[in-house]
């Protein structure tokens, strides 16, 4: 209930029954001057109505439950002040471009839906928090997307996703990752380093730790490796007759230029081997669980 149309912050125009879906809006919306809120769920719109393009002033959109099959340009460019909008359970099959008009989106909501990729003008959605994309038809994700800093919770649950791609690292305030039911086979490189609290990846094919362990019985180095670590060894001995004698050697010289240090024993090496490799356990420090989280409402 409202005194004035004038005045309302928030109109629900939801259908319950099932009987005498909403199809279109009225122009008196855009007379709703104080409207900021406005509940559009469980309808029969094809499309965001257009009407919503001038309501400048809006900040929280519910269109969950409709028919809606894509968004309309004109109307996102007219929605520059959302902040949460909800499109659960419509058709939705690809975002336009002009999804970058809603510079000010915190929350974006479109589960069970129909989308097939994401525009790379969704990066610019720079103060968006929580991303539920679960249960779509995404196979792939663009790197664009790491551009989204403040993300905190991303959820793309029950998708066709194969991998995620690298630079994964920049969503450093991520806490929450949902990618369970997917056909992932591994996580990108510096994923370790991500600060989460919780991670449900079950449903996925994720090579087994098994399949990459390797072990060395024997390790044989050629001769120049092993000449090379004993002259590096010796060069760190200013007094040695290696040290003073290598000046005068500056093809050798060249060839030790590029040494470097084994990262376990810190030791003197010319090239890496296998020695030197050792597989990180991402599940520590960080939550996992295998039961599924819901999607938002």
């Amino acid at each position: 209930m409202m005194d004035s149309p004038l005045e309302a912050a928030c109109v629900y125009i939801m259908n319950t029954s099932g009987n005498n879906l909403i199809r279109a809006l009225p122009e008196e919306l855009t007379s709703l001057y104080n409207l900021t809120e406005l509940h559009l769920s469980n309808n029969a719109f094809g499309e965001i109505p257009s009407v919503l393009g001038h309501i400048k002033w809006l900040k929280k959109l519910y269109l969950s439950g409709n028919r809606i099959t894509a968004l309309s340009p004109l109307v996102c460019a007219g929605l520059g002040n959302l902040v949460v909008l909800n499109l659960n359970h419509n058709k939705i099959q690809h975002l336009p471009p002009e999804i970058k008009s809603l510079a000010k989106l915190e929350r974006l909501t479109m589960t069970d839906n129909k989308l097939e990729a994401l525009p790379p003008e969704f990066g610019q959605l720079s103060n968006l928090i929580q991303l539920n994309l679960s249960r779509n038809h995404l196979s792939w994700l663009p790197g664009e997307l790491y551009c989204c800093r403040e993300l905190t919770r991303l959820y793309v649950a029950r998708n066709r996703i194969t991998v995620l791609p690298e630079g994964i690292r920049a969503l450093a305030k991520l806490k929450t990752l949902d990618v369970a039911g997917n056909k992932l086979s591994m996580f990108p490189v510096e994923f370790h380093m991500l600060p989460l609290q919780e991670l449900y990846c079950e449903g996925n094919q994720f090579v087994q730790q098994l399949l990459i362990t390797s072990v060395q019985v024997k390790t044989v180095f050629p001769l120049k490796e092993l000449a090379a670590r004993l002259v590096l060894l010796e060069d760190r001995n200013q007094h040695s007759k290696v040290h003073r004698a290598l000046p005068l050697y500056p093809c050798l010289e060249a060839i030790l230029a590029g040494w470097g240090h084994c990262p376990l024993c810190l030791g003197p090496i010319l090239n890496f081997w296998l020695e030197c490799v050792h597989f990180l356990r991402v599940k520590k420090g960080m939550k996992m669980s295998l039961r599924t989280v819901p999607g938002s409402r």
